[in-house]
């Protein structure tokens, strides 16, 4: 019985620590109004869940393809960072009852809907190519880390735009301040990579 008690606990308690989540994302704007589909706050959360869906499969390829601990630390880091953001955004896509994806163009609630080809599955500025993903399996070593940093220095660019993008047009308070975090951590990342590039004889690419 006492851990049917446990159970019953913690189920309580995640409803409390939803409620708290639904409360601080849909209401923490003074409004209470939940964002619509076509608001910033929609778009941004669905166009970078993809975004960092990416940085987190990068990530993972070259942890395989070398031993470097160094760039499998950083790696790791990012994957895991991108990997809980990605989380917390789609969570935030059922909390208000908002589709995943959407029929417009990503980016289209920057105003910027066709920067971005999505040729070759590069579908908004700075995610790499389905042929530089492919690439990137195939290297190791030294070239491996030098292919990765110059894709996620690229990948981590892109990102920046989005997020300050989102801190200036997002209207929900909790998803405005993850955005300028975004843009905090990933300039300091951009010049982290910068230096790394150097240290392996490379720089990131024009």
């Amino acid at each position: 019985m006492r851990h049917v008690g446990l159970i019953a606990g913690a189920a309580a308690a995640a409803l409390v620590a939803t409620g708290a989540i639904t409360y601080a994302v849909a209401g923490d704007d003074g409004s209470g109004r939940t964002p619509s589909a076509e608001s910033a706050d929609a778009g941004f959360a669905r166009d970078m869940a993809v975004h960092h869906q990416q940085a987190v499969e990068m990530s993972y390829i070259v942890r395989d393809r070398t031993e470097d601990e160094a760039v499998r630390r950083l790696a790791y880091d990012i994957a895991q960072t991108q990997a809980n953001q990605r989380g917390m955004m789609l969570g935030w896509l059922d909390l208000w009852g908002l589709p995943k994806v959407s029929s417009e163009p990503p980016m289209t609630w920057m105003d910027m809907g066709g920067m971005a080809s999505g040729e070759d599955g590069a579908l908004m500025p700075g995610m790499a190519t389905n042929s530089e993903m492919k690439k990137l399996g195939e290297l190791s070593g030294k070239q491996a880390e030098v292919y990765f940093l110059q894709l996620m220095t690229d990948h981590h660019k892109g990102g920046v735009h989005m997020a300050e993008g989102c801190a200036d047009k997002c209207a929900v308070g909790v998803e405005k301040r993850l955005a300028q975090g975004m843009v905090d951590a990933q300039q300091s990342e951009i010049g982290l990579m910068k230096d790394m590039l150097k240290e392996r004889g490379a720089a990131p690419r024009p």
